[in-house]
């Protein structure tokens, strides 16, 4: 079994979901000869082609608008978007067009349509290479919004969101495209979608976390266990639709949750998070929210690794729940 990074196994999920379906197709700035500014897509212009590894005019809203046109005539087309950052002149096409599509034909169109892009900070990019769109779309009825936070995740992740008959948003954190590796099938297998993972178990608190998070949490947990303190880490994978279920199981067990995300902190996803847990399980807790995230200003180049969550600003909001 090959040990693989996050990238590779985009790729692979890519070029396997290419081979199996010739209505797959590939379509973006630079997707082609070039291989993808992260290489997600490298090879793949040499074995299919260019009628089904396209590179565009630098035009998201005509990628993404072209991408629905063919979705609705039976392609089902995997349009990249460069950085997440750059997705803006396409949010109309998004969330007026194709998320809305099923609903405005009363079924007689569907788009099978996968947008990937990367997002988050991590490399150094600065504000507008480094952001993290997510709760603009998790707000948006008709779209299915995914984050994987390792390798075997993402191929799985991915080659369901292809084989779905929904619109999906696939959010890739490149911060760990790149790392680690880890083992991943070349067989034919799929992750399903609206499925939340717990990553690890734990009996005094939860964190809610995603994508490169995940991680941070887990390395956050290690440092609370030397207090005596047993943190249990759930991966929601899946933030449109939401695992509600995992949530309320996981945080009724442990009684403390910590929402842990990069996105600035005000209107975030995880505000969605601790707004269904107090309606459906305030109860349970034994400690208020605690809610761990960016900060509330433009991502910062310089002061990267401050603005971005660690491991210890995650054990101090850890100390203040257990503390509580």
């Amino acid at each position: 079994m090959p040990e693989l990074t996050m990238v590779q196994a985009v790729n692979h999920a890519l070029r396997d979901e290419m081979r199996a379906d010739d209505e797959v197709v590939v379509l973006g700035e630079d997707v082609g000869l070039n291989g993808g500014v992260f290489r997600c897509t490298a090879d793949l212009f040499e074995e299919f082609g260019e009628d089904r590894v396209i590179d565009t005019p630098l035009s998201e809203s005509g990628i993404i608008g072209a991408a629905i046109g063919m979705a609705m005539y039976g392609l089902r087309p995997v349009p990249e978007i460069q950085f997440s950052d750059f997705i803006w002149p396409a949010f109309d096409q998004i969330t007026s067009e194709l998320a809305k599509m099923r609903y405005r034909s009363a079924g007689q169109f569907t788009c099978p349509l996968v947008i990937r892009t990367p997002y988050g900070g991590g490399i150094r990019g600065g504000h507008y290479h480094s952001q993290s769109p997510e709760a603009y779309f998790t707000h948006t009825p008709g779209l299915v919004v995914v984050v994987p936070s390792d390798p075997y995740d993402a191929k799985g992740l991915l080659r369901s969101a292809i084989q779905s008959e929904d619109p999906v948003l696939f959010l890739e954190p490149k911060r760990i495209y790149r790392s680690p590796k880890m083992e991943v099938p070349d067989d034919d297998y799929t992750v399903e979608i609206g499925k939340a993972a717990v990553r690890r178990e734990g009996t005094d608190f939860t964190i809610t976390c995603y994508g490169a998070m995940v991680p941070v949490a887990l390395e956050a947990c290690k440092k609370a266990a030397e207090k005596g303190w047993e943190g249990e880490v759930l991966d929601l994978r899946t933030l449109l639709p939401l695992d509600t279920d995992a949530l309320i199981d996981s945080v009724t067990k442990t009684g403390r949750m910590l929402v842990l995300q990069e996105a600035p902190k005000f209107c975030g996803y995880g505000s969605e998070l601790c707004a269904i847990v107090a309606e459906k399980a305030i109860d349970v807790l034994e400690a208020p929210i605690k809610r761990v995230a960016g900060f509330d200003v433009p991502f910062p180049y310089t002061l990267e690794h401050v603005y971005m969550p660690h491991a210890d600003r995650v054990l101090r909001g850890i100390e203040e729940m257990m503390d509580y």
